[in-house]
């Protein structure tokens, strides 16, 4: 029987406030089940601003426990509405210990675990080393009931080792929620995702913010999307300017059909991939 799941993503801007910005994506989980949604993840960071845009410490305040407040109120709607959640957040581990990560609930509320960023940028607009500490949980990857979903995040993109990771942990569905704005690496956007989903034989969602928020010049640009593992979009690109949730079915046979076809799988060869590990 053909294996379809359907899957949501949110781009959206910001709101002025972390309880209003909550409430918003509460209410887009409701209207993607509504619309038969089995799996959402929403954007990076995804109920503040984007304040990596400065240093100040002022913004530690967003941080929180994973599992906590927030990741406990998901879980209460993702059984509700019987639908996985990819959940990225700011996390505080301990005082001064703080990650950029993704908890990941099940569509019956429970919490499985989370993902920590693990590639960490210090670039004028993303001074992101001010707040996070580089992951520390590798590259897990989550059985849930639409089956194996991997989490990277962002900046992570852009390093392919950790792509192959999740794909020999058994991802089926990769999420990277983003916070990425116009500029040097605007190109890659369609380019970079699509060519990991090919590259390890699964899907990929993309999700971006949209806009400019008060704290810099950052224009993010929405075009949030789902990469088949033939590297093809799933339907249209969301809207590069206003905030958007996208639905699309993923073929999941699709990922048979590709690794019987082209075996990247089979035909590795990690004994003589040294070097790139080697300091």
């Amino acid at each position: 029987m053909p294996r379809t799941v359907r899957a949501a993503l949110v781009q959206t801007t910001w709101t002025g406030d972390k309880e209003s910005m909550i409430k918003a994506h509460e209410d887009y989980l409701v209207q993607a089940a509504g619309q038969g949604a089995q799996v959402i993840c929403f954007q990076e960071l995804f109920y503040g601003p984007y304040f990596c845009q400065v240093q100040d410490p002022q913004y530690y305040a967003y941080a929180e426990s994973v599992p906590g407040p927030t990741v406990e109120r998901f879980q209460a709607l993702a059984r509700e509405h019987s639908i996985v959640v990819v959940l990225p957040v700011y996390e505080q581990e301990q005082p001064g210990v703080l990650y950029n990560t993704a908890a990941v609930i099940d569509a019956d509320g429970t919490y499985l675990g989370k993902y920590r960023k693990n590639h960490i940028p210090q670039v004028k607009g993303f001074w992101e080393k001010f707040y996070f500490r580089p992951g520390n949980l590798g590259y897990p990857v989550f059985d849930t009931a639409v089956g194996r979903v991997g989490v990277y995040i962002c900046y992570d993109r852009h390093f392919p080792e950790g792509w192959r990771a999740l794909g020999l942990n058994g991802a089926e569905i990769v999420f990277n929620p983003s916070a990425t704005s116009r500029g040097l690496s605007n190109y890659l956007w369609k380019l970079e995702q699509s060519a990991a989903a090919v590259a390890n034989e699964y899907y990929v969602g993309a999700i971006n913010r949209v806009g400019v928020e008060d704290l810099g010049d950052d224009d993010f640009y929405g075009t949030s999307y789902f990469a088949d593992p033939e590297g093809k979009p799933v339907g249209e690109y969301a809207s590069a300017h206003e905030a958007e949730l996208v639905v699309r079915d993923l073929d999941m046979d699709l990922l048979t059909a590709v690794r019987d076809r082209w075996a990247f799988y089979r035909d590795r060869r990690p004994d003589s991939y040294g070097p790139l590990v080697t300091p």
